[in-house]
């Protein structure tokens, strides 16, 4: 199999062409990668002299260059996306070109091309804040922020080109990942490297907003099954059952790297932040998905990797 991943330099992407080129010794990626702040070869390095690897700069908004780098793959996964909601608050626009229109160019061009799958790598800020319960792929979307509106925007558009052209697209939503790679501006990341430094870890609000975080490997596995037992024109939720407040989070981290809660420094809670996120991860858990690492392995496995390459998010910082 022949597989186009956009965006494969990001955190996610370049996690899933690793994963993916281990374990089928006969599949072949193209990454097809804007290299944006968020992008990063150096999370590939391993890989380029691979001989089933190809890296293509570009823009998912250009469809005349993607289409080129396309030709004769069977699926596209696009990753490809502007994902950090504070950014959104400053700058809207660049979500919605990249996030909507990006995401239109890409399923016109892989329609046109005949893909066989497409899969449009979603999340579970989609669905808005859940008090209590879990949301399941019916629910109703309800997003806050310029980031997630864009992203719910995208799933819609992708449902109407199953529905109006019969083109098989699939759409994952996950929940908030963490591992290896992420860019460190990201909660667990940029709290590791501020405590490593002994700098401050800034706390919206009140710390007790909630979010389901799942290993960044376990979320490839997911991918995977959804590219290979996923039927066109579904949704599926992948979430790693771990529910922890800010707090929490910040509290572990100071642990694992042996610093004081006299770092932690509560700021102005974020403008519409949403309180608490959950899925129901029944539908794919009937494909086979079960979540490899407990929270506990994978944020020890987390800190552990950011405490022993310094130079890599040094550099971003």
């Amino acid at each position: 199999m022949k597989i186009m991943v956009t965006g494969g330099a990001g955190f996610i992407g370049s996690n899933f062409i690793g994963y993916m080129l281990s374990k089928y010794p006969s599949y072949s990626i193209v990454n097809y990668d804007k290299l944006t702040y968020a992008g990063n070869l150096a999370n590939l390095k391993n890989l380029e002299k691979n001989s089933r690897y190809k890296f293509v700069k570009g823009d998912i908004c250009n469809a005349v260059a993607a289409g080129k780098a396309m030709r004769n793959c069977d699926a596209v996964i696009n990753f490809a996306a502007e994902s950090h909601v504070d950014r959104s608050i400053k700058k809207p626009a660049d979500f919605v070109k990249t996030n909507f229109m990006g995401v239109h160019a890409m399923l016109e061009t892989a329609r046109q091309q005949k893909v066989k799958k497409f899969i449009q790598i979603s999340t579970d800020e989609v669905y808005g804040s859940a008090l209590k319960g879990a949301f399941s792929e019916t629910d109703n979307l309800n997003p806050s922020s310029p980031y997630s509106s864009s992203k719910a925007g995208a799933d819609l558009l992708a449902r109407s080109y199953y529905t109006t052209f019969g083109f098989p697209v699939v759409i994952t939503r996950s929940s908030n990942n963490y591992g290896p790679y992420q860019y460190p501006e990201k909660l667990i990341p940029f709290f590791i490297a501020n405590a490593s430094r002994n700098h401050n870890l800034p706390v919206y609000g009140s710390g007790k907003n909630v979010r389901d975080w799942i290993y960044v490997e376990d979320n490839c596995c997911g991918i995977d099954l959804v590219l290979h037992k996923g039927k066109a024109g579904e949704i599926y939720n992948i979430g790693g059952g771990n529910e922890k407040t800010n707090l929490e989070i910040t509290a572990l981290i100071l642990t694992y790297t042996n610093k004081p809660k006299t770092l932690i420094k509560y700021v102005k809670d974020r403008l519409g932040h949403d309180f608490r996120y959950a899925l129901d991860t029944k539908k794919i858990a009937k494909l086979g998905f079960k979540n490899k690492n407990t929270f506990k392995e994978g944020i020890k496995k987390t800190v552990d990797w950011y405490l022993n390459n310094k130079s890599w998010w040094q550099k971003l910082k």
